[in-house]
């Protein structure tokens, strides 16, 4: 099958990457000539594991393409993605403009029947609109169809190819079956494709993002009273997960979520619901426990240093939102490093992925470092901020040469507690018991 793929972000170039690796011929689309050079040579613009690997063969292949050239892209597609932005706006609100302007240059070059996907997270009623952009632009048949991405950045090439599940919305049997088709490959193992109507499958995807969201904001919550009665978050948190109706995942607590998906998910499930006047209370709570608890290690720090953070040097490891990715969007150490920058500490980072762009952002404000262990030299603590697996069996030994003081605040949870007496640490987690030195 024949498919554009409009936007080379995250979401597209693993969507258009994927598609191809099941022997679809598949161009996308970008507007930036030199991004497209670069991919056309097999020079990926992000990182995600495993991706390089597809990514390559299928353009060694053919079946993956580039170009900026939109009508060329479409003339022979028979279903189109919109891969686009759609950061919020002033207001907070979903940004439609990249989508809705693709839309209205696509409707202008059309001239057969053509399956129009959004792909991106988009608001309820987009479909409706992208629809509208069509019926004002062309007589051509199109189909509008709302089709979620469900990918978790660091294992989104897995995600894709065997997704939990497919959710597609039209009201087209034409574009169902076609989807239908396309999707196939990837459920041989019986996943469901599960098919509804376009408002359904939009409002699925900000309802399960802010579900979810709302899962690891509760464990915060769970893990803040821990501290204050004396319980241990590790023990709540199994005794809960072990139940089939609530599960073990994203139990987890820590330092709040970030990233691209979650923060702009909820924010926009908020909104949209104040524009239908529903108040969705839950929601509300949910960003505000966690914009506090982005700097939660930060207020530990404070009061362990006696609310005298100047001119103390802290090592900071892991600056991505989550490992295995590069993606900075949200994450709790840019909360801390501004935090700890403000109140005239000295930081130093080290992250195996994130550190170019977080240079980009901050600049000289912080320090960087080549290696984890170089970050601890005269370091008056350590500040875990990212659970990278590297961090997880660290070389004790060498962490308690290279740091001026056995002092660590750990946002992740990393370390047992017991290992962590053992080695006359001091040691502060999330929602669990203090480890004095």
């Amino acid at each position: 099958m024949k498919i554009a793929v409009i936007g080379t972000g995250y979401v597209g170039l693993v969507t258009g990457t994927c598609l191809a690796e099941t022997g679809n011929n598949v161009t996308c689309v970008d507007i930036v000539a030199e991004k497209v050079e670069k991919m056309k040579n097999g020079v990926m613009p992000i990182y995600e594991p495993g991706l390089d690997i597809l990514f390559n063969r299928n353009i060694e292949q053919g079946r993956l393409n580039f170009t900026t050239d939109l009508a060329a892209a479409i003339k022979d597609a028979v279903i189109i993605f919109l891969a686009l932005p759609t950061p919020p706006g002033g207001d907070g609100k979903a940004d439609l403009s990249y989508v809705l302007g693709a839309a209205k240059d696509i409707a202008n070059l059309v001239d057969n029947y053509k399956v129009i996907v959004t792909k991106s997270t988009v608001p309820v009623g987009t479909a409706d609109k992208v629809k509208a952009v069509f019926s004002e632009n062309t007589l051509v048949e199109v189909d509008v169809v709302s089709n979620p991405e469900f990918l978790r950045e660091g294992v989104a090439v897995e995600d894709f190819m065997k997704p939990d599940r497919v959710v597609v919305g039209t009201s087209s049997e034409k574009a169902r079956a076609l989807m239908g088709e396309l999707y196939a490959p990837y459920v041989r193992s019986g996943n469901p494709i599960i098919f509804m109507d376009e408002r359904s499958s939009e409002l699925t995807k900000y309802a399960a993002n802010s579900f979810l969201a709302t899962k690891i904001t509760f464990m915060n919550e769970v893990a803040n009273l821990c501290e204050l009665v004396g319980a241990d978050v590790d023990m709540v948190r199994k005794g809960i997960g072990s139940d089939a109706r609530i599960g073990k995942r994203f139990l987890f607590p820590g330092i709040g979520y970030g990233g691209s998906c979650f923060p702009k998910d909820v924010q926009a499930l908020a909104l949209s619901s104040e524009e239908y006047n529903y108040d969705f209370k839950i929601l509300k709570s949910v960003m505000e426990v966690n914009e506090t608890q982005k700097v939660k290690i930060v207020e530990k720090m404070d009061q362990y240093y006696k609310s005298d953070l100047k001119g103390k040097k802290i090592a900071l490891w892991g600056l991505a939102f989550k490992p295995e990715t590069d993606d900075i969007r949200e994450a709790p150490a840019l909360y801390i490093i501004d935090e700890l920058t403000k109140a005239g500490a000295e930081v130093v980072a080290y992250d195996p992925e994130a550190m170019p762009n977080v240079k980009r952002l901050v600049g000289d404000k912080i320090g960087f470092s080549e290696n984890a262990y170089d970050a601890l030299k005269d370091a008056d603590a350590l500040v875990i901020a990212t659970e990278w697996p590297l961090f997880r069996n660290p070389d004790y030994n060498l962490m308690e040469t290279n740091l001026k003081a056995k002092v660590i605040f750990d946002g992740r949870n990393l370390y047992d507690l017991q290992k962590m007496i053992d080695l006359g640490f001091y040691y502060n987690s999330i929602g669990r018991k203090i480890i004095e030195a």
